[in-house]
């Protein structure tokens, strides 16, 4: 009695779909029931990529290299016994391509800031696969949950500097789905703002006043003083 293959099932061995460039990837494709012996066809958007022969229902294992953004786009298989018309297909597969993230950079609108004034951080990773996640951290303390970026844009954080400590050393994290690639920002110091004293605007105005007022007495010698003079001749 011979029987038909049933529809084979195309899994990716190494358990996910996220690749880097120049990654070697196996796929198996594997029909669980059917007569044997079976063809196993890989195919990559419906042209033929390889084909292996198994004797027995033992998966067909297919080896590839991930050498451009081409070779991540879909991947199918298909099963064929003595008996089979035309074949049975599997799923479908995407590949995805991650690429490491950069370091990222904190930065702020400003260095300088007082006691009681609210400030703001920006942490953005110029490359790497989105979405990409970022976490603030004061010293080794974080201070904000995750924020995942879908889009390439810097994930934000508002502060109050509220004493002396809010002045310390901040840093950001990224990471992506790209395993083992955490990276960690520069660092970012905020100085403190001198705070002019109350008297230095009254200061400033005086001087302007007795300024505008040399300045106009200068002026007024040509037409008072020498005409003054003249006439007592």
């Amino acid at each position: 009695f011979l029987e038909m293959l049933s529809n084979p099932m195309l899994i990716p061995v190494q358990g996910t779909l996220n690749v880097v460039m120049n990654q070697n990837v196996t796929l198996s494709c594997h029909s669980d029931s059917g007569a044997p012996p079976v063809r196993y066809t890989l195919f990559k958007c419906n042209r033929k990529v390889s084909t292996l022969n198994m004797p027995d229902l033992t998966p067909g294992l297919f080896n590839l290299t991930i050498n451009s953004a081409s070779d991540v786009g879909e991947y199918k298989c298909k099963a064929e016994n003595n008996i089979s018309s035309g074949g049975k297909y599997s799923n479908s597969l995407n590949f995805t391509l991650i690429e490491p993230i950069s370091k990222p950079v904190l930065s702020s609108p400003i260095s300088q800031a007082k006691k009681g004034q609210n400030v703001t951080l920006f942490c953005l990773s110029e490359n790497g696969s989105l979405p990409i996640s970022y976490i603030f951290f004061k010293g080794r303390k974080s201070i904000s949950p995750p924020v995942k970026m879908q889009k390439r844009e810097a994930a934000v954080i508002f502060l109050f500097i509220n004493s002396p400590s809010d002045f310390g050393t901040y840093k950001c994290r990224a990471e992506n789905s790209f395993c083992n690639n955490t990276k960690y920002s520069n660092s970012f110091n905020f100085t403190l703002e001198e705070e002019r004293s109350h008297s230095e605007p009254l200061i400033i105005s005086l001087g302007l006043i007795l300024l505008l007022f040399v300045i106009g007495f200068a002026l007024a010698i040509p037409f008072f003083i020498i005409p003054s003079y003249k006439a007592s001749e």
